[in-house]
């Protein structure tokens, strides 16, 4: 167990379009993460973009645990208008999964409403789609829904790897005006299935 917890770091915006971020975290006799972020946006013409974001973290031992992982993170974004279209791949390589702290949300870009895909050597890609639905004339509507999928977990000698995959969808709505101006309403649902975890079905 560890008392401490130091953090630090910061971003720096280079250009309008581009940013990067370096960030320290570290369990007191537990383990240390370095975290490098790169964040571009690239403007493509009117209503349209492609956004890059790309995170690799190193996590390490500090003397009272075996954390041993690197994980990288590629997400990118291509908007046309009030649609966006996303497509993700995430890698985790080292002697143990991604260290984070329960209850925290932590950098990996596959951290969704169930799993965050973080496993022992797991490969995990994503696509994911979302609409404003302002476009139609009704500020403050929005939808997302996304797929994942993973495997190569290394669940010991003699297993099969592990695999999971989850679906998302999410259907939110901010009030626009009125005495309830800016109430935000959104309706989650998830389904996960898995071989190294429970099969879930949710809905918040």
């Amino acid at each position: 167990s560890s008392d401490e917890f130091l953090f630090a770091g910061g971003r720096y915006q280079w250009t309008p379009e581009l940013a990067t971020s370096y960030y320290y975290g570290g369990l007191d006799g537990i383990y240390t993460q370095h975290l490098v972020n790169l964040v571009h946006q690239l403007p493509l013409g009117e209503g349209q973009s492609f956004k890059s974001d790309i995170r690799f973290a190193r996590s390490s031992d500090d003397g009272g645990s075996n954390v041993d992982n690197d994980a990288f993170g590629a997400l990118f974004t291509y908007r046309l208008g009030a649609q966006s279209f996303t497509a993700g791949y995430q890698h985790l390589s080292g002697d143990t999964g991604f260290a984070y702290i329960a209850g925290a949300d932590n950098a990996l870009i596959n951290l969704v409403q169930i799993n965050d895909f973080g496993n022992q050597d797991e490969r995990s890609w994503q696509l994911r789609y979302d609409f404003d639905f302002a476009a139609l004339g009704v500020p403050g509507l929005t939808f997302m829904t996304r797929y994942l999928s993973g495997d190569n977990v290394d669940r010991g000698a003699g297993l099969s790897e592990g695999k999971t995959w989850e679906r998302n969808t999410d259907l939110a709505y901010v009030v626009q005006s009125g005495p309830l101006k800016n109430l935000g309403l959104r309706l989650r649902n998830a389904t996960t299935r898995s071989n190294i975890g429970a099969d879930l079905d949710e809905n918040r």
